[in-house]
């Protein structure tokens, strides 16, 4: 269906061909229907690239025209900044022709200058759940006149701990019988139908199916390589493809950061966003890659969601997802709005266990192809680096001598006298890199959670006095008298009476020799 043929305002019609909007996808279409028409709640399954942002703010600027005698004030939460951000792009420009005042509210910024947008008494307030609620905590804002609530990608503020603040604020606004509620979310789990059963009205759910948003407009390449040739291949793929723009997908931060920086000693001009990086530095790449002054950006999946990039050519799934839901966000961001696009995925032995989850939810085998020679066999100038630092400190108890040596542990100078740990029973020696990652005597996060602690830094593994791993419990307090120490443990050449004498003392059995 046609935007002309919605019965829209001039005014919202007039922001919809700025814009350059022709044809309703499928959630705007029934989106429309049930919010603008019949004024009911909606709870949505929609994915990345389906249109749900313009769906859900042309229904705010048409309800606003249809009731210009009312003083409608919408609240829209959002999990990331820059999904904030691009819907208050988003909204300037879809709202061109009305006059709307928009306040966006995030984290990471000062709030001088946000506090200034309030002041102005806007009716479009857009904002991240913990900026919202500290507005709100301080008076700054007010939530019990909003009579419209749109709630993004609700699935994503659940994983990213939000759901407490969110429920905060929802009890903040006015009741769901004197608002119209908007929920979208990559997925209608049982968490969310629970939020939207008790601050929603009766919500009619809408569902898009997600395989054919995503995955049958998109050209996806699977290629088997070990972790060692990974680095080496999308080296290859980027040589041989050229792309204007790629986004290259690592299932963690210090990969990302790992992966960028190698890219740049290979001449690519690469960056990568995290959520440890300051606002204003995030905001300058994605501005520069939606420009199309940055080619290569690589990101997490939390780093990137939200992030909207127009005619975004490839997607690089450089580690597969552990979860297979992420796969079609990942190269959702591909293949918009009808768009072709290029999905390419390197499987290799660490996280090939999640490609049949990922299979069976699209419900179709990834198409497979063997990497030619032409492009394995590509010069790594990154490959002689062995420390790619990721901005971490190192640890101060360890010296240089100690940091060349994969593993090596020096004692502390302040500490008790302690053993080598390999002398130590119990305990052994820690994990180094895997060979050829170029991060040798370094223990990831991810592959070391059973040695840390829940507040412990996984890079270095606290040694505690004997005392204290004999007794847990008694850590700081006087000394107790410890066990009497087992006996020496026999050699190959002792007599059998030494070794027998030795078993009674260590199990209180009286072994016997059989005659």
């Amino acid at each position: 269906m046609k935007f002309t043929e919605c019965d829209f305002s001039q005014k919202v019609l007039s922001g919809i061909e700025k814009a350059g909007f022709t044809e309703c996808t499928p959630v705007q279409e029934r989106v429309f229907d049930t919010a603008i028409s019949r004024k009911r709640d909606v709870m949505v399954q929609s994915q990345t690239g389906s249109g749900k942002t313009a769906a859900f703010l042309l229904s705010i600027f048409e309800l606003f025209e249809r009731e210009p005698e009312k003083r409608h004030k919408a609240l829209i939460i959002a999990p990331t900044r820059e999904l904030a951000v691009q819907i208050e792009q988003e909204a300037e420009l879809l709202g061109a022709s009305m006059d709307n005042r928009t306040a966006c509210l995030f984290g990471g910024a000062g709030y001088k200058q946000q506090e200034q947008k309030l002041a102005n008494n806007p009716n479009i307030i857009i904002g991240t759940p913990g900026r919202l609620l500290d507005f709100a905590n301080s008076g700054k804002v007010s939530l019990g006149d909003v009579d419209m609530l749109i709630i993004d990608e609700a699935d994503r503020m659940f994983d990213m701990g939000f759901l407490p603040d969110l429920k905060k604020i929802l009890r903040k606004t006015s009741r769901s019988r004197d608002r119209q509620t908007m929920l979208y979310s990559a997925t209608l789990s049982s968490r969310v139908t629970r939020l939207a059963w008790e601050f929603m009205n009766q919500a009619e759910e809408i569902v898009i199916n997600p395989e054919g948003l995503t995955v049958k407009e998109i050209n996806q390449v699977l290629y088997h390589v070990t972790n060692d040739e990974k680095m080496t291949l999308l080296l290859g793929i980027l040589r041989k493809e050229e792309p204007r723009s790629v986004l290259i997908f690592t299932n963690t931060k210090h990969m990302a950061v790992k992966v960028s920086k190698r890219l740049g000693a290979n001449g690519f001009q690469a960056e990568y966003i995290m959520g440890d990086l300051p606002q204003k530095k995030r905001l300058k790449i994605i501005q520069n890659i939606k420009a199309g002054q940055l080619h290569i950006l690589v990101a997490t999946d939390v780093a990137a969601r939200g992030l909207h990039i127009d005619d975004l050519e490839m997607v690089i799934n450089y580690d597969i997802p552990e979860d297979p839901e992420n796969y079609v966000h990942r190269i959702g961001r591909t293949a918009r709005a009808g768009k072709s696009g290029k999905a390419i995925t390197l499987a290799c032995e660490r996280f090939i266990y999640g490609l049949e989850p990922i299979e069976q939810l699209i419900d179709m085998k990834i198409p497979f192809e063997h990497p030619d020679e032409e492009l394995l066999d590509q010069e790594d100038k990154s490959a002689h680096m062995k420390h790619i630092s990721t901005g971490r400190s190192q640890d101060p108890r360890r010296s240089k001598s100690d940091r060349r040596r994969p593993g090596g542990r020096k004692p502390s100078v302040t500490g008790p006298k302690r053993s080598s740990r390999s002398a130590r029973p119990g305990i052994s020696e820690p994990k180094t890199g895997a060979a050829g990652s170029g991060f040798e005597g370094k223990i990831p996060r991810s592959e070391n959670r059973d040695a840390k602690s829940d507040k412990g830094d996984s890079r270095s593994e606290t040694i505690k006095p004997q005392s204290e791993v004999n007794n847990p419990g008694r850590a700081g307090k006087s000394r107790q008298p410890t066990a009497p120490k087992s006996p020496p443990k026999p050699g190959r050449d002792t007599s059998i009476d030494s070794r027998l004498e030795y078993y009674r003392q260590k199990y209180g059995e009286d072994f016997k020799v059989k005659e």
